[in-house]
Formats: C-alpha cells, structure tokens, sequence
C-alpha cells in the first residue's frame, strides 16, 4: 500500500522530462523567430513551433485530497514538509491509517493545516503517548465512521487546543462516555452502573460546532454530557439520532448546558409531545433550527402551513426554521395570531403556557369566517348525445376515462369508441373543447353545474 508521500507524488509529481530519443532531428534556422525550428523529414523541411513547458510543481496546493488511496503511512517527514508547505486542508477519508502517531507527525510537518478528514479510517485502536504538539493549528476534524471509543476522543481533544469544530458523526456511539470535570461530585453522589465507565475529564471551550448525525443516542442527558464538555458550543448537529426526550434524568433543565447555542439540528428524532418545542424555547440564544420528520408532524391533522405557524408562534427566539428563509416580522405576526384561534376553542388543559402569552401580546381575537374555496364536488352537467339531452350529476374528480366508462351503458358506446367535447355554458361562442386527456380529471376543465358535454361516436 502507498504512503501518503507516494500518494501525492503520483497526483502532483509525475515525470516531466522530455522524451526526444526517437524525435526527428532539428535544425534552427537563422533567418526564423527563436520559437521556430525546423524538422528534416525525407525531402521535406517542416516548421514547427514549440510552446515552452510550466516548471514543475515545487508543492502542492492549499487543498489536498488523498482520499481511498489504501494510504497506509506517511512516507519521509522532510519530504512532506517541502511538498506540503501550503496545504490548509487535508482530506485522507476512506484510507488505511491506523497510527496516530503518524497522523500527528503529519499535522507537525504540515504546520499550516487547518482541516483534517480521517473518515473511514482504521484508527479505532486507543492512542498512546501521543507527542505533545504545540505547533499544530488544527481547527476543523472529522472523524466520521472511525468507531473511536471515548477515552480516543479524550485525548485527541487534549492535544488539539484549537480545534473549532469536530464531527463524530456514524459512530455508533449509544454513551457519551467523557464528561466534564463538574460533573465528578454529581457522580460521587448518584453513580448508576453504566455511569462507573464515565471518564471525567477537562472541559474544552474553544470547541464551536459538533456534528453527531447518526448515532443511536436515545437520552438527552447523553447529550448535556456534549453540552459539559463543550461549554461554548454554538452548533450541535443531531439529526438522525432517536432521542425520546429532551429531559434529563436529573431534572436539570434541558438548555442549562448550552448557553451560547444558535443552531440545533433535531431532525428525525422520536419525539412526539409539544412539549419538546416548548422546551427548545427556553434556549435563550437558539435562532437557527430544524426538527423535520418527527413522528408528531404525522400526527397533527394540519397542513404544513398550519404546522409552521404553530412551530413559528411556540419559538419566539428562532429566525430560521427547517432550513427555510429569515422569518419576516409579518410572517411572525401572522403566525401568533393563527396561534391564538387555533387554541381559543380548546379546553384550558390543552392551552400551552405560551397561548396566555401571545393572548396578552394581540388581545383577544375574533374566529375567522370558514369560507371554504374548495370547488364543489359534484356538478349537474347536460350530457348529449345525437339528439338526445340528459342532465345528471358528475363527481369533478373523476378522470376522462372514467367518465366515458359511465356513459357507456347511458347511449351504448365502448370508451374506446367514445369521443367527449366541453361546451362552457358561458363561453359558447368559442365552440367545444375536445376532452382528448383519458387521465385528465374533470375539475380541471373548470366544470360548472348547466356546463354541457357532448358525446360523439368516432368514425
């Protein structure tokens, strides 16, 4: 398998040397530019121009991309340090690196690397005497699908000062088996068999952003852990992880952990109960979320409009919603006052706290009137055939092809054998339009009731 110094060479360094050994001989001429020479073939002098070769690269650019390479080692350190010099970000996904000590002197002879993709890698062995490495400036690392066990994690979090943001995402992690060092007394006082496995460690502030998408996390006090460890978290992304519950075990509040939140990705979560919205109302500094495909959206009895309004008006905080727009002023507005009605009829045990609210912020408003646009559903239309006129009623929904079945035991013609024209009662002038889409349904044709179809048999 190739190192990651072959690896680059291979894409960055090929030979560039000309290859003149069965080129024909050349000749320059005095009397021509310096760009012309001119080649003796048999009796014919042919002019050619040549076009001066770029230099080769001295190192490669500030994006590396090395991944599914088989990589299994870094290769000669010197070597990586001349050709590597710019590079900021390192991508070495879907490789064989299984040392992470390799990994860290890579970072050391790569001093100006900011990013690091270790995806896929077969790093899940537990790091030992890892060097200590002041110089690394490593801000951003992902570490999807490596299976690393927790004590792993610790200490690369303890040698990567710096780092901004961490994705452990398709871990297969059901614990979160780390946390900080606050929790310790807590967990003298009220230790459980799964918690004895717990490693308590130092908090890391510098962290923003963690994506954990993907791992079967069921509890939200896994999730506070994540919130201990990283004090200053600004984005959490959990989408596809079941958690059940936004409450802790310890009855501690749900945000208590994450002060300076702004974004939270909840989406495909089991959680079925308001009450989970209203608890993601109390991050004091969350403005941007998602929480798409939860089992209670299936089942609310409302359209999605009616379901973002009461989601708008339960959130006061948020800005941005489902990966939509900037909520407007006017949008919010509307959205509390459809709040308002939605819950004006139902008893007191079912208002939530936030309806007495908004209640005092509008006042008391006025139902709607029910005025229903939806088009009649069924319409008395003329139907004629030959000489023959017959009113009856019609379903609108029923497609052209359905129809002309109906019609064939009323004048005794096949469908197949069956033309339908529309007649408009108020547009009669324009003639007939033929019915020609079998799969078309009638309410499209903007059918109403003294509208006439008439039937034809085809030639």
């Amino acid at each position: 398998m190739p190192s990651l110094l072959e690896a680059l060479e291979r894409k960055y360094f090929a030979e560039c040397e000309f290859e003149n050994a069965h080129e024909p001989e050349l000749h320059k001429r005095r009397d021509l530019p310096n760009d012309f020479t001119v080649t003796k073939c048999g009796g014919r002098m042919e002019f050619s121009i040549f076009i001066p070769r770029l230099s080769p690269l001295t190192s490669v650019p500030a994006l590396l991309v090395l991944n599914d390479c088989d990589i299994d080692s870094a290769g000669d350190f010197e070597s990586i340090r001349e050709k590597c010099q710019r590079v900021r970000e390192l991508d070495l996904a879907q490789n064989k690196l299984s040392d992470w000590s390799e990994v860290f002197s890579i970072l050391e002879h790569m001093p100006r690397i900011e990013f690091l993709n270790l995806s896929k890698n077969q790093l899940a062995s537990p790091i030992s005497s890892l060097p200590t490495a002041p110089t690394i400036n490593l801000k951003s690392l992902v570490l999807n699908g490596t299976y690393l066990d927790w004590a792993c994690v610790d200490s690369l979090l303890r040698n990567l000062p710096v780092l901004q943001e961490l994705h452990l995402s398709l871990n297969n992690y059901k614990q979160v088996l780390i946390d900080a060092e606050e929790a310790e007394q807590r967990l003298q006082e009220t230790e459980t068999p799964e918690e004895t496995e717990l490693r308590i460690t130092k908090a890391h502030p510098a962290l923003k952003t963690l994506h954990f998408t993907g791992n079967p996390v069921e509890h939200w006090q896994e999730i506070c852990r994540l919130g201990r460890l990283f004090p200053n978290l600004e984005a959490l992304v959990l989408a596809d992880c079941p958690i059940r519950s936004l409450q802790a075990e310890e009855n501690s509040d749900t945000h208590r952990y994450f002060p300076s939140l702004r974004l939270l990705n909840l989406s495909s979560a089991q959680l079925d109960s308001w009450t989970a919205i209203d608890q993601l109302a109390k991050f004091g500094q969350l403005r941007n979320l998602r929480v798409k495909h939860w089992p209670l959206w299936e089942s609310l009895e409302c359209t999605e409009h009616e379901r973002r309004q009461l989601l708008i008006a339960r959130l006061p905080n948020v800005e941005m919603l489902n990966g939509g727009g900037k909520i407007s002023n006017d949008e919010r507005v509307d959205s509390e006052r459809a709040f308002v009605r939605y819950y004006m009829d139902k008893p007191d045990d079912e208002r939530p706290a936030r309806y007495e609210e908004l209640q005092q912020i509008h006042g008391k408003l006025d139902p709607l009137v029910n005025v229903s646009l939806k088009p009649d559903k069924r319409v008395k239309v003329l139907f004629t055939y030959n000489d023959v006129s017959e009113s009856r009623f019609v379903d609108i929904y029923l497609t052209v092809n359905d129809l002309k079945a109906k019609l064939e035991k009323l004048v005794g013609l096949s469908p197949n054998k069956m033309r339908l024209y529309y007649l408009d009662q108020d547009y009669k002038e324009f003639g007939p339009e033929e019915m020609r889409f079998p799969n078309k349904q009638l309410y499209s044709y903007n059918i109403q009731s003294g509208d006439e179809i008439i039937i034809d048999a085809k030639k």
